[in-house]
C-alpha cells in the first residue's frame, strides 16, 4: 500500500467514525430545558468539537491498524475469499 493510498483510506475511515462518534453523550437544548431563542430544539446544549475530534481520530487511528494488519501484513483482500459464481 502506498503512502497516498494510506492517507486516502484513513480519511475516509476517519469520516465515517465521525459521523458514528458526534451523537454519543450530545444532549439537546430540549433535554436540559434551556433553549436558547432562535436555536433549534434540537441543537446540541454543550458541544465540545475538540473532544470529538480527538476521539474520532483516536478510534480512526485503531481501525485504520486493523485494517493495514489484515489486509497488508495477513494478506486477507476480497480475493482471499472463494467465489460465490463458479467460474469467476
Amino acid at each position: 500500500m502506498g503512502v497516498l493510498t494510506a492517507i486516502a483510506i484513513y480519511f475516509v475511515i476517519w469520516w465515517t467514525v465521525l459521523f458514528v462518534v458526534l451523537p454519543i453523550r450530545m444532549r439537546s437544548q430540549a433535554d436540559d430545558g434551556d433553549i436558547v431563542l432562535g436555536t433549534a430544539h434540537s441543537a446540541p446544549a454543550r458541544f465540545r468539537m475538540g473532544r470529538v475530534v480527538l476521539w474520532t481520530t483516536v478510534l480512526s487511528t485503531l481501525v485504520f491498524a486493523a485494517y493495514y494488519v489484515v489486509t497488508e501484513v495477513w494478506g486477507i483482500g476480497p480475493g482471499s475469499f472463494p467465489h460465490i459464481v463458479p467460474g469467476t
